[in-house]
C-alpha cells in the first residue's frame, strides 16, 4: 500500500507497520506499508484514520501520538530515524496512542478573587480564593458549599484521605491562609444544595507567618503544612487530649457559632532558610518539601531530620512525588523550567529530565496519579501543560484563562482543573491518557 507524502516530491519512503494497544475500533490493519520519510506527527495520524476509515463508515477522525522505540515522534521520520541513528532499510514499527490533549473546554466557574489554590483528587473539586473562602464544586458553574472563616486569602486546600466506612459520605477538607491558620471542614458529599455555607470545626494555630501549602497523610490521621516561617508543622485531624488548646462558641455579633476546637502542632520539622512553599506525604513516615532556600528535602517524620537535601540553584515553587514506581520527584521552579529527579540515583543530584517551555514561573506541577509518564504544570505565563516524559516538547497547551495561572491538578483521571487571577476556575475535559 502506498500512501503519498505532504510534499508532491518526497524523495524517500519508509516501510512502516502499525501497531497499537488500543482495543477495536482503534485498531488498524498491521500489514507493512510504504509512507513518504517526510510525514510528521499530523500525517501519521490522518494514514491511521484513513486506515481506521476504510473499516468503519461511521468513523470519526481522532488525533494520534506515535512512539517509536518507546520515544514519542516530535519530528518528521527521516529526521528522527537520523537523530536516533535508526536504519530506514528495514520496516518500522510504530505504536498508535490516543493523542493526550483536551477535547472540551467547560464554561469557567467564577469567583470573586485569584483562584489560589486546587484540588481534584475526588469526585468534587475544592477551590481557595483570595476573597478568604473555599468553595466545593461538583461540576462546573456547581458550587455545592462555601467554607468561611478565614480572615485572609487561601493560599492552599487539599482534601484530607481517609479509610472511613464506605457508607460514610461525610468528607473533611484542610485550607491554609495568609491569616496563619489552618482549618479543617466537614461536609456532606450527598447533599444536592448550593451554595451552602460551612463553618469550620477545627482551626489549627501555630505558624507565625503565612501558611503556604498544606499535605494529607495518606490514611488522613494527620496533616502538614509549610509556611513563610519556614517551618512545616504536623497536624492531628482528630481530637487529642494533648493538642487540644481550647474549645469553645464563638460570638459573631449575635450569632453564637458552633463549637469549635483549636489544635496545635505536635511536632515541627525545621531546616528551611526561607518561605517552604510546596509539602507532599505520599508515604506514612516520609514528607518532602520544597523552599524559597532552593532546595528540595525529604524528611523522616518519626526523626524529624531531613535525608535528602537537595539544592536546586532556583527558587522552587511546586513539587509532587509519582511516576516510576511513585518515586520521581516533579518540581517547578522560577527560571522557569520542569525538572525531575530520580533520588534513587546515586551519587548525582542532576535532574534526569527538563521541560524548558514555559515562559515564567511554574506555580504548579501534578503527576497523574494512572501513568508513570504523565504530568501537568501551570504558570504565570497564563498556560498549563501536559508532558509526557518520553518526548522534550508539551503534549497540549491549554490556554483558556486570560491571567496568570496559580493553580493546576488532575480531576476524575481524565480532566485538569486550573485556577487563576482572572478569577476563574477553568475544566478542561476528555483527556486520554493511555
Amino acid at each position: 500500500m502506498d500512501i503519498d507524502g505532504d510534499i508532491e516530491d518526497a524523495s524517500r519512503r519508509v516501510q512502516v507497520r502499525f501497531v497499537t494497544k488500543l482495543k477495536p475500533p482503534f485498531k488498524a490493519p498491521t500489514t507493512s506499508i510504504a509512507l513518504p520519510s517526510n510525514l510528521t506527527r499530523m500525517g501519521l495520524s490522518a494514514v491511521v484514520n484513513n486506515l481506521l476509515q476504510s473499516g468503519n463508515d461511521d468513523w470519526k477522525p481522532e488525533p494520534f501520538d506515535f512512539l517509536i522505540d518507546g520515544e514519542l515522534v516530535r519530528m518528521s521520520l527521516e529526521d528522527f530515524l537520523l537523530a536516533k541513528g535508526i536504519s530506514a532499510e528495514k520496516t518500522l514499527e510504530i505504536e498508535y496512542i490516543k493523542a493526550v490533549a483536551p477535547r472540551k473546554e467547560e464554561d469557567p466557574s467564577l469567583h470573586d478573587d485569584w483562584v489560589s489554590a486546587v484540588d481534584g483528587s475526588n469526585p468534587f473539586i475544592v477551590t481557595g480564593c483570595y476573597d478568604g473562602l473555599g468553595r466545593i464544586w461538583k461540576a462546573a458553574g456547581v458550587c455545592t458549599h462555601v467554607l468561611e472563616g478565614h480572615n485572609g486569602a487561601i493560599t492552599s486546600v487539599g482534601v484530607v484521605k481517609s479509610n472511613n466506612n464506605e457508607n460514610d459520605t461525610n468528607m473533611v477538607v484542610a485550607t491554609g491562609s495568609k491569616d496563619r491558620t489552618v482549618k479543617l471542614w466537614k461536609f456532606d458529599t450527598e447533599l444536592q444544595e448550593e451554595n451552602l455555607k460551612l463553618s469550620s470545626f477545627r482551626t489549627l494555630r501555630g505558624h507565625t507567618a503565612s501558611v503556604q501549602t498544606l499535605a494529607s497523610h495518606p490514611n488522613g490521621n494527620m496533616i502538614c503544612s509549610g509556611s513563610w516561617d519556614c517551618r512545616i508543622n504536623l497536624w492531628q485531624t482528630e481530637s487529642n487530649e494533648g493538642d487540644i488548646v481550647s474549645i469553645k462558641k464563638r460570638k459573631k455579633g449575635n450569632k453564637e457559632e458552633e463549637s469549635q476546637s483549636e489544635g496545635e502542632a505536635v511536632s515541627t520539622l525545621v531546616g528551611h532558610t526561607q518561605c517552604v512553599s510546596s509539602v507532599v506525604w505520599p508515604e506514612y513516615g516520609t514528607i518532602y518539601s520544597a523552599s524559597w532556600d532552593h532546595s528540595i528535602r525529604r524528611w523522616d517524620v518519626e526523626t524529624g531530620k531531613d535525608t535528602i537535601n537537595m539544592y536546586c540553584g532556583k527558587v522552587v515553587n511546586c513539587i509532587d512525588i509519582g511516576g516510576e514506581s511513585s518515586a520521581l520527584i516533579a518540581g517547578g521552579c522560577s527560571d522557569p523550567t520542569l525538572r525531575i529527579w530520580d533520588p534513587r540515583k546515586p551519587g548525582t543530584l542532576a535532574p534526569s529530565f527538563q521541560f524548558s517551555s514555559h515562559t515564567s514561573w511554574i506555580t504548579a506541577c501534578k503527576w497523574h496519579k494512572s501513568s508513570w509518564f504523565h504530568l501537568l504544570s501551570s504558570s504565570y505565563d497564563g498556560k498549563v501543560m501536559l508532558w509526557d516524559l518520553r518526548t522534550a516538547w508539551p503534549l497540549a497547551i491549554i490556554d483558556s484563562h486570560e491571567d496568570k495561572v496559580l493553580c493546576a491538578d488532575w480531576w476524575k483521571g481524565d480532566s485538569v482543573v486550573s485556577g487563576g487571577a482572572d478569577s476563574k476556575l477553568r475544566i478542561s475535559s476528555e483527556i486520554s491518557i493511555a
